[in-house]
């Protein structure tokens, strides 16, 4: 008699690696892709005064990761988008959110546990979307892999600036490349598994290594929405890690975290007026008398 431990895992991964992403899976990626755009300040004034600038906006938020990607390996920017299905799925998506009546679409997929369901499931997607940029890429070197991954998993979150302009807005410090968040830094991370997977560094199977990874995003996800919380899984990690090879941060130069859906803005203040002379006052005091005497 087996142990009840002794599972087939092996099958179920190789199941798990084989279940096909359309429509479902990338059904709830563009209604969790599209919900963080309308979260965008001015993201809803703009689908009404402009509704061609916030559907490019949405298709970015959909496929910016594959635009990218094809930027990256010398493709068609616009290849992805001969996938007329997907693209009208994500039209109908970014509709529906944005101008069904009494906004009853937006209610019911921003309802928290339903939202919750389409957040993990997008994460299904993500993973899938690493593996594949990987593999595309495998005859092109490590570092194209690793590149065309990253991109794969984190091409919207890389592409906000470009997108933001579309809206209208400059916010260059909310640069992705200087203040991470959690997407990205995973995306990056599991590329660097992946990678190391095909190039038979890493004595595990790609469909081993997609099931687990995809169980730790979604367990990541999942609790830092349900929580609203912004903390990097990896933090601990990585403050005991990059203090020993990097060196810590400046007094007086501690860095902001800034995430994808809204950053933090530091408040300029103009510098005070320069005092003015006595000269200066004198020649007031007689145009004030000057003024009285008129």
């Amino acid at each position: 008699m087996e142990l009840p431990g002794a599972l087939p895992l092996g099958e179920l991964a190789a199941a798990f690696a084989a279940l096909p992403v359309f429509p479902l899976f990338d059904l709830a990626y563009y209604i969790v892709s599209v919900l963080y755009l309308k979260y965008e300040p001015g993201a809803v004034e703009m689908s009404r005064r402009s509704p061609f600038a916030s559907w490019l906006c949405a298709m970015l938020h959909c496929f910016g990761s594959y635009i990218l990607a094809d930027l990256l390996l010398g493709e068609s920017p616009l290849h992805y988008f001969s996938n007329h299905s997907n693209v009208v799925l994500a039209t109908a998506v970014w509709y529906l959110i944005f101008f069904c009546p009494m906004n009853l679409f937006y209610k019911c997929v921003s309802f928290l546990p339903m939202k919750l369901i389409f957040v993990a499931m997008k994460e299904v997607v993500r993973v899938r979307k690493i593996a594949a940029g990987v593999h595309h890429a495998h005859h092109h070197g490590c570092f194209v892999m690793m590149a065309t991954g990253w991109v794969k998993g984190s091409g919207v979150a890389l592409m906000s600036n470009f997108e933001q302009l579309l809206r209208g807005v400059w916010r260059p410090e909310t640069n992705e490349i200087l203040h991470m968040s959690f997407p990205t830094k995973a995306s990056l991370y599991g590329t660097l598994l992946f990678t190391l997977q095909q190039t038979h560094w890493l004595p595990i199977s790609e469909a081993n290594l997609i099931f687990f990874f995809t169980m730790f995003m979604i367990v990541c996800k999942v609790f830092m929405t349900a929580t609203h919380s912004h903390a990097s899984p990896f933090a601990p990690i990585e403050d005991f890690i990059c203090p020993v090879f990097f060196g810590s941060v400046a007094s007086g130069h501690a860095s902001q975290h800034h995430d994808h859906h809204g950053a933090s803005h530091d408040v300029s203040h103009p510098p005070p007026p320069p005092a003015k002379s006595k000269e200066e006052l004198n020649e007031g005091t007689r145009k004030r008398k000057a003024k009285k005497a008129e």
